[in-house]
């Protein structure tokens, strides 16, 4: 149940550049002192790694959480030692972070995604007394959750996403009111929808979940490394994942540096793995070229790039990596890689998956499999080292088989109409 003694957690703000501490103003995304672009971090007060057995589901890890309150009805990833994938692999101490539907094994994330972890420490950031409304851009994943948590909690957001991503906004029941979907048009992807929030949040009525820059959004989805830590008792020496952003891998890095200050849990020599779906590779050629710089992607390429992965929540144009204690950084200093999957290989570890380890994954977690296929394959793992598998999503068979309701949007917006015009016809569905 939720602890009702919760007391917002005591914390600062770092800038990753230069080191210089500053309060946080409620809704800090960056140093007001300006500077070099560079990702902000939460400097806790408590040092310990200190899990809270009372607090209800993802808010057992409320110390290292910037949070003002806790909501009702969330989860934690769930961390258990592979068996069938760890067989198949060949691999001694294989330890899998699930974070979906799959009760069995104690995992019970309705939208089946991780990015219920971002959405229940976003909203958590946000004081009851706000009277802004939340925008938020997403592939897909992250409106499902961010919509169901506000639903379950009445908090009033706009949801900004492709018209084309929109098979994944299903819930088990109708959503309540406060959730308003504005959608961009078919052909139009992720970044699309992201220059439609920024034009929305020009308006003093409306403010941005500031993505990778919201430190809330890094340390809840760092909790799934949390979840592995206290399962193995230690940081792991490898750690994979999909991405299309990188920010999961960036807040399981930066919690990783946390855990080791700690000083119970060994230093932090994780190698950060992360994963592309061909052809969507933006990431991937730009690490391959060594280059702090994202490499040029021309918009509609990107766009038709994003229309033949099975993993479109991976295809993210401005991803936060050339900033500093951004992506490009966390592969640097963690000796880290970029690895490649393409539709087949998503295929076959659907299905493969399932039988090893019980339930499916989304495709974007499959890309994180076949990443560890690969590495085993090549030696870039070996065979005894401990490693921590981040399986973002899944059980959506099992979780849709009660039933399930599609979010239809409440408008269609072009992103490229005048600003004035966005907001005057979102601000018409409050």
């Amino acid at each position: 149940m939720i602890n009702m003694r919760f007391k917002p957690t005591k914390y600062n703000l770092i800038n990753v550049e230069n080191g210089r501490t500053f309060e946080d103003k409620g809704w800090t995304l960056s140093d007001p002192s300006g500077g070099s672009p560079s990702l902000i971090r939460a400097n806790y007060e408590n040092k310990k790694f200190t899990p809270h057995e009372d607090f209800d589901g993802i808010y057992r890890y409320a110390e290292w959480l910037p949070i003002q309150r806790t909501l009702k009805k969330s989860n934690a990833p769930v961390t258990y030692k592979s068996k069938g994938l760890a067989k198949f692999l060949g691999l001694e101490n294989l330890y899998i972070t699930f974070s979906g539907w799959y009760p069995k094994i104690g995992a019970k994330m309705r939208t089946c995604s991780f990015k219920e972890t971002e959405a229940y420490s976003v909203l958590a950031r946000i004081g009851s007394d706000e009277k802004r409304t939340l925008v938020v851009q997403s592939a897909g994943n992250t409106a499902r959750a961010f919509a169901q948590v506000c639903s379950d909690n009445k908090i009033p957001i706009v949801l900004c996403v492709p018209m084309d991503n929109l098979h994944d906004l299903w819930f088990s029941k109708k959503l309540d009111k406060c959730v308003k979907l504005v959608a961009v048009p078919h052909g139009c992807d992720y970044y699309d929808a992201i220059t439609l929030g920024e034009k929305l949040a020009e308006d003093p009525r409306f403010f941005l979940e500031g993505g990778a820059k919201n430190v809330a959004r890094r340390d809840g989805m760092g909790t799934t490394i949390l979840s592995c830590v206290e399962v193995t008792g230690r940081i792991p020496d490898a750690y994979f994942q999909a991405v299309g952003s990188g920010t999961g891998a960036i807040a399981a890095w930066e919690n990783a540096q946390r855990l080791a200050a700690d000083g119970r849990f060994g230093e932090n020599n994780m190698r950060v793995y992360v994963a592309q779906n061909k052809p969507f590779t933006l990431i991937y050629d730009s690490w391959k070229a060594r280059s702090r710089s994202l490499v040029e992607l021309q918009p509609e390429t990107g766009r038709r790039q994003a229309e033949i992965i099975l993993a479109k929540v991976l295809s993210n144009r401005k991803p936060p990596y050339s900033l500093h204690g951004g992506l490009f950084d966390i592969l640097e200093v963690s000796n880290g890689d970029v690895f490649l999957a393409d539709n087949e290989d998503i295929m076959f570890w659907m299905m493969k998956y399932r039988n090893l380890e019980g339930y499916e994954l989304l495709p974007a977690a499959c890309v994180a499999v076949t990443a560890l296929a690969k590495a085993v394959e090549n030696g870039t793992v070996k065979k005894d080292e401990f490693i921590m598998l981040n399986c973002t999503g899944g059980g959506t068979l099992a979780a849709m088989s009660k039933g399930f309701v599609f979010k239809e949007p409440d408008l269609v917006l072009n992103p490229e109409l005048p600003s004035e015009t966005i907001i005057k016809s979102v601000a018409a569905l409050f």
